[in-house]
């Protein structure tokens, strides 16, 4: 009777431990900061909206829209804060985290969002100073903005073209087949364009524009920051 009951023992320890040591991935969803105006969620494909309040859990799937003069300030995950502006919609295609599988430890491993903007403008935040492996993206109809450090910036687009201003940090931004371009801080790029290099935000009135305001938008997102800690479903 010993050896079936070590034998149990056995793959009872290695059961733990390995559920220890896995990552455990998951779905989340995003928090809302802020919401100022008339901001909508919901299925965009069966038409159901509802209005968004500070209870609201945006998951992945669900399309958000933003009337004249409104925005809503989002949480994505831990490493991703944006603002959608007036006049905006975005789906949110997929927010996961993935954490240690020890439950008493609780560490988290990454953190990855992916958003589609349809058409608006919106100020991102993100953020990778614990070194943890995080990834963001954005799609938009003409490029595919990407971050892996750091970085503040500003998307625009409309049915025909995409504007892109970072202000702190760095970011990736594909168009099609064509290679990546990288984008410092300081610097904007459009398509399409006859100029395939960034411009200085120096030389471009609404780029320096931009860069204001995301700067005054990251200087609130601190004043929130508080309250969305007690607040986030991480």
């Amino acid at each position: 009777m010993r050896f079936p009951a070590l034998a149990i023992l056995l793959a009872l320890c290695c059961g733990l431990v390995n559920g220890c040591s896995k990552g455990i991935s998951r779905a989340t969803a995003a928090t809302v900061l802020s919401v100022k105006g008339t901001v909508v969620f919901g299925n965009a494909e069966q038409n159901n909206f509802q209005p968004v309040t500070l209870k609201s859990r945006i998951h992945d799937g669900s399309t958000v829209r933003t009337s004249d003069g409104a925005s809503i300030d989002l949480a994505l995950v831990p490493a991703a804060l944006a603002q959608v502006s007036g006049n905006s919609e975005i789906k949110i295609e997929e927010l996961r985290i993935t954490k240690d599988g020890n439950q008493t430890d609780g560490g988290m491993r990454d953190r990855s969002a992916r958003i589609r903007l349809s058409h608006g403008k919106i100020t991102v935040l993100f953020s990778r100073s614990d070194k943890r492996a995080s990834q963001f993206s954005i799609n938009s109809r003409q490029v595919t903005i990407s971050g892996d450090s750091d970085c503040l910036f500003r998307v625009q687009t409309d049915d025909t073209t995409t504007r892109v201003t970072c202000v702190r940090g760095k970011i990736y931004a594909t168009a099609g087949a064509q290679p990546p371009v990288t984008i410092g801080a300081g610097y904007f790029r459009q398509w399409p364009s006859a100029r395939p290099e960034p411009v200085a935000a120096a030389d471009d009135e609404t780029a320096q524009i931009d860069i204001m305001d995301s700067l005054n938008i990251e200087n609130r997102w601190r004043e929130l920051r508080a309250g969305w800690q007690n607040r986030r479903p991480f």
